[in-house]
């Protein structure tokens, strides 16, 4: 099976496994896992961040940082397609008594213009608005993405109306490889930074919380409060520690993968329209006599595993288990479909 539903699909590597295996664990509620220790601290210094907090889920970490960052009956601003929008059950109304602020956008970035206009006055009747969270890269746009200097233009607004600003970087190496840009530079910027392990870099499980000592040490506290308290997931611990050291170079690979692939659906009599693929992600539009659904369900049966997006939109997602040998046999099930 050819499996592009999504990248959090992938299976550890030999190696990953092997580093896994290796691993000296304790327990972690205790704070005495000495590969989550680790693993951590690697995080945190690779942003420049004072401490990092590893949680089961990047939805996790969004919502602590949406916790530890507001306070009930205020309002957090993002992208209209952002994953604390659209995909995380609406639990920050759920758990911290938030409303979400979502703002429209073409391609998945924040206007900072727009975002300035959207600042609440502070009456009784209103959420004040209290915090601002970009996606980066943006999923439902095709893995488009925020330069340094867009994400630094956000920032100003941000400061310029004191809002707590946060990154939700579930494949923020994605756009690290492209840019060019540091770890720092983008740990500089933001307040709160989440970044995820188990989707381009590969490992089973796990995302990062990134922030202050004292943010991250509340973090902690509402993570055992929402069931996050692991005892030795050091063994989970050691592939964010092997991702992070060996999978993000590679990332660049999985790019030209899909860049291969828009080409070939550029060719494609029954694709309408494909987004700009600018990383791992291909979201394109087929002809409005073919429905999405169908299109899964054939490409299914030929062995190409993917997702609807919606009614005539589908989404490709490369990742580390796309192999070179299977380029061929995609490329063919693409243009023998119909």
């Amino acid at each position: 099976m050819i499996n592009l539903i999504s990248d959090t699909v992938t299976k550890p590597t030999k190696e990953m496994l092997e580093y896994m295996m290796a691993a000296e664990v304790g327990d972690d509620v205790f704070g005495e896992d000495p590969s989550i220790n680790k693993l951590e601290d690697k995080a945190a210094s690779l942003f420049g961040k004072e401490a990092a907090l590893f949680c089961p889920s990047g939805t996790m970490t969004n919502q602590l940082a949406i916790k530890i960052n507001t306070l009930p009956l205020e309002e957090v601003i993002c992208d209209n397609t952002a994953h604390i929008y659209q995909y995380e059950a609406g639990a920050y109304a759920f758990h911290s008594g938030v409303a979400v602020n979502p703002i429209i956008s073409e391609d998945g970035k924040l206007i900072p213009s727009i975002v300035d206009s959207q600042i609440k006055t502070t009456y009784d009747w209103l959420p004040h608005t209290t915090m601002l969270a970009v996606e980066n890269s943006c999923n439902r746009a095709g893995g488009n993405y925020y330069t340094l200097e867009e994400m630094k233009n956000l920032y100003a607004v941000a400061k310029k109306h004191n809002l707590v600003y946060h990154l939700d970087g579930a494949r923020l190496f994605n756009v690290l490889v492209e840019t060019g840009d540091t770890t720092k530079e983008i740990g500089n910027l933001f307040d709160t930074i989440s970044i995820c392990l188990s989707k381009g870099l590969g490992a089973p499980v796990g995302s990062l919380l990134l922030g202050t000592k004292e943010k991250i040490k509340s973090a902690r506290r509402f993570r055992k409060a929402f069931g996050g308290g692991m005892r030795q997931a050091g063994f989970l611990a050691a592939a964010g520690i092997y991702a992070l050291d060996h999978h993000i170079d590679r990332l660049k690979e999985d790019h030209q993968k899909a860049t291969y692939i828009e080409n070939v659906l550029n060719k494609t009599p029954w694709v309408k329209s494909i987004k700009p693929v600018k990383t791992n992600i291909i979201i394109f539009q087929t002809e409005d006599d073919l429905p999405a659904s169908e299109v899964v369900q054939k490409l299914k049966a030929k062995g190409v595993n993917c997702s609807a997006f919606g009614n005539n939109l589908i989404r490709f997602v490369f990742h580390l288990d796309i192999t070179e040998q299977m380029m061929p046999s995609l490329e063919k099930e693409i243009i023998t479909l119909k």
